[in-house]
C-alpha cells in the first residue's frame, strides 16, 4: 500500500478486538460475545485507529470483519455508551459522532477491500459497519436492523443515508431507516446487499475463501477500482469518464498489467505484486 511512513511503528496488540494477519488476510473479530459484540467507546475508537494503519500495511491485501459468538455487532452499548452519552455536554457529543463517522469513512477509504462476515445480528452501527464494508456474506441466522429511529435518534448515522439509497435506492432506504425493522437474511440478499448467504457453519470458511480470492487478486487494480465507486458517486458523467481514463491510463503502465500480458503469451497465470 502506501511507502510513506514515519518512524512510528504499526500497533500488534489491539485491546478491545482481535486482529490476525495470515498470508495477506486480516481479521477483525468483535470479541464481546456476553455483550452481542456491542460497541464501547475504546471499541470505536481503536477501530478508527487501526483502519488509519491498514493503508500503510505492506502485508494486509484483504480483510475480513466479523463477530465472535451468536452476534456480529449489536451496536453502540446502552449501558457502556448511552448512558454515558446523557451526561455528555454537546461538545464532547459531537466528538463522539465524529468518531463513530470517522470509521466509516475509513472503511470506504481504506485501499484494501473489505468483506464483512455477518453472524448473528446486526444492528445500529453493527448493520452500518456491515453496510460500509465492500461485500457482505450473511448467515441465514443473520439479521440487520438500522435501528437508530427506534432510540429516538434520527436514522442518518454515520453515513447511513449516504451510503443506503446508493445501494438500495431511495425508497428502499427510507423502509429500512425510517421504520428500523428487523430485515432477515433472505430480505437483505433480495434488496441486493449480499453478495452470498450461507448457511451459519458455512459462514467462517464462505468469508475467508472470499477474502483469500481478493487477497490473491492484483491489488493496485483492486485498490483503484474502491476509490473510483467511492469517488463516481458525487461526479456527473463527464467527469467519471474523465477519472476513469486518467486511472486506467495510469495503471496501463503498472507492473501487474505487464504481468498480465507476459502470462498470457505464456500461457500462465498472473503472479500479482500490487505494484
Amino acid at each position: 500500500m502506501s511507502p510513506f511512513r514515519g518512524s512510528v511503528p504499526f500497533t500488534e496488540d489491539w485491546k478491545h478486538f482481535r486482529f490476525e494477519v495470515e498470508d495477506g488476510v486480516a481479521t477483525i473479530t468483535f470479541d464481546r460475545p456476553e455483550r452481542l459484540n456491542a460497541l464501547t467507546f475504546d471499541v470505536y475508537a481503536d477501530l478508527r485507529d487501526l483502519l488509519a494503519e491498514l493503508p500503510h500495511r505492506d502485508d494486509v491485501r484483504a480483510v475480513v470483519i466479523t463477530g465472535t459468538g451468536r452476534g456480529f455487532c449489536s451496536g453502540g452499548d446502552v449501558e457502556d455508551i448511552i448512558g454515558a452519552l446523557q451526561e455528555m455536554g454537546s461538545k464532547e457529543l459531537l466528538e463522539f459522532t465524529r468518531m463513530t463517522g470517522s470509521v466509516v469513512q475509513r472503511m470506504r477509504e481504506c485501499p484494501q477491500p473489505i468483506v464483512a462476515a455477518v453472524n448473528g445480528v446486526a444492528a445500529g452501527a453493527g448493520a452500518v459497519i456491515a453496510l460500509a464494508a465492500d461485500l457482505r456474506v450473511l448467515a441465514r441466522s443473520a439479521r440487520l436492523a438500522f435501528l437508530f429511529v427506534r432510540v429516538g435518534l434520527a436514522g442518518a448515522d454515520m453515513g447511513a443515508a449516504y451510503l443506503l439509497p446508493r445501494l438500495v435506492g431511495l425508497g428502499r432506504a427510507a423502509e429500512l431507516l425510517l421504520l428500523g425493522d428487523d430485515v432477515s437474511a433472505e430480505r437483505v440478499e433480495e434488496l441486493g446487499l449480499a453478495y452470498r448467504v450461507v448457511d451459519d457453519e458455512e459462514l467462517p470458511g464462505e468469508a475467508r475463501a472470499l477474502a483469500r480470492r481478493l487477497a490473491d487478486g492484483p491489488a493496485l487494480a483492486h485498490a483503484t477500482t474502491k476509490l473510483l465507486l467511492n469517488r463516481e458517486q458525487d461526479l456527473d458523467m463527464a467527469g467519471s469518464l474523465e477519472l476513469e481514463a486518467m486511472a486506467q491510463a495510469l495503471l496501463m503502465t503498472s507492473e501487474d498489467h505487464r504481468e498480465f500480458y507476459r502470462a498470457f503469451r505464456e500461457g500462465r497465470d498472473p503472479t500479482w505484486r500490487g505494484r
